[in-house]
């Protein structure tokens, strides 16, 4: 570009002094060397360039003045200390009574600007204001914020996972269709090394019943526990949890805020050894809750001793593609027994209690379990309201070929 101006600039002289049969010969050159339009070359040729000076702009205005800041930071005052987005209707609203009443003291100027700032100059301008009165910015921390820098933060690819007797713990609710009043929980704790696991249903989640759940794991499983990962659940992340790791000599870590794979482990059998045993459906009553303490009895024994896993040894990736590579299939019994890390009275007594089980007496025993828990929720169901069974207290409360029976009985009827 700089070039082709250099260019015209010699050819305008030229072309303003020459006759009609030059400008036409100039205009051919020039639209062959410069590629312009026609019209374009006869106004840069007709013409001198025009000189650009660039306007130096002043500095910019300011709109909201110290004046309507600290107008602004007495009725933020006023209004708890809001946010830009909930101040500024506030602002628009009541702005004409405040100074009516004589509570603030502005002209007219500046009540004008406070009835039209918007959130975000809100913000803007009681930025520093809230660093110096030290008011956080996030309106829900943590709970327990000193608790929760105590508990490292562990994810999946730091584990040995040849070391037995690191549990990672989770919940798993058993609320139906809403989650208000109280119900069964259940406290799913499996082991990283060898896939054991254990689960504990409890009444609430409250540090009592969490750390009662956990003394009630402890004591069933055959190793020690060396270290226990929750996810940031203020459940199992309390002082009454910590105390009680801190006398048995457990450490503990915990899961990256919402990053579920951190929990892996427990995460999967969360679906295999609860959900697909005891189902969605709401369980509140004392009668549930023993009935499914019963149930992980057997499935326990059932899981640990019968059903054989698969663990992955490595993956390679291999022109963009993932081959994974897995070991024998292997029960977690047989992993404790071949891990070499418990006690030979250990190995004795899982022998001991594998050699005592049926496997087919424990799958009819899970069976029956099963069906006596989903009678007790059917008989609680069938009991209450309509009205509350439809609030959520209940869960499943007519099956989809139950409503389509219901509909066409319905149908038949109105056509008679």
């Amino acid at each position: 570009m700089h070039s082709r101006e250099q260019y015209l600039e010699g050819v305008r002289n030229e072309y303003r002094n020459a006759d009609k049969k030059t400008k036409t010969r100039l205009l051919n050159e020039a639209r062959k060397r410069t590629r312009l339009n026609r019209k374009v070359l006869i106004g840069k040729l007709a013409h001198p360039a025009a000189i650009r000076q660039k306007k130096k702009r002043g500095p910019r205005q300011r709109v909201y003045t110290r004046e309507v800041q600290a107008a602004l930071i007495q009725v933020w005052g006023w209004f708890d200390y809001p946010c830009g987005q909930r101040l500024a209707p506030a602002l628009r609203r009541e702005i004409a009574r405040l100074r009516r009443d004589k509570e603030i003291i502005c002209s007219d100027a500046v009540a004008a600007k406070l009835e039209k700032i918007s959130p975000r100059s809100i913000d803007r301008l009681l930025d520093r204001e809230k660093q110096l009165r030290g008011l956080r910015q996030n309106r829900n921390p943590s709970v327990h914020p000193l608790l929760y820098q105590k508990v490292p933060v562990k994810v999946a690819s730091e584990w040995d996972t040849t070391e037995v007797g690191n549990l990672q713990l989770d919940y798993v609710f058993h609320c139906g269709r809403s989650t208000a009043g109280e119900y069964v929980h259940t406290l799913s704790a499996a082991d990283i090394a060898t896939g054991w696991w254990e689960g504990e249903p409890i009444m609430g989640r409250s540090q009592a019943a969490t750390k009662a759940g956990m003394e009630c794991i402890r004591q069933r499983l055959p190793f020690r526990i060396r270290e226990i990962h929750p996810d940031n659940d203020s459940g199992m992340i309390n002082d009454l949890l910590w105390g009680y790791c801190q006398e048995a000599k457990i450490k503990m870590s915990r899961s990256r805020p919402y990053q579920k794979n951190d929990n892996c482990w427990v995460e999967q059998r969360n679906w295999t050894h609860v959900r697909k045993v005891a189902g969605y459906r709401r369980l509140d009553t004392a009668g549930e809750l023993a009935i499914l303490r019963e149930l992980y009895q057997s499935v326990t024994l059932y899981k640990n001793f019968f059903q054989p896993t698969i663990k992955l040894v490595e993956k390679i990736r291999v022109a963009g593609k993932i081959h994974r590579k897995y070991d024998e299939p292997r029960t977690p019994f047989q992993r404790v027994m071949e891990s070499g890390q418990i006690s030979q009275a250990a190995r004795n007594s899982l022998q001991a209690r594998y050699e005592s089980l049926n496997v087919a007496a424990l799958h009819r025993r899970i069976e029956e379990l099963r069906d006596r828990l989903w009678q007790a929720t059917e008989a609680k169901n069938s009991s209450e309201p309509t009205g509350a069974r439809r609030r959520g207290r209940g869960i499943q409360v007519v099956g989809t070929a139950q409503r389509l029976a219901q509909r066409s009985t319905r149908r038949r009827a109105e056509s008679q």
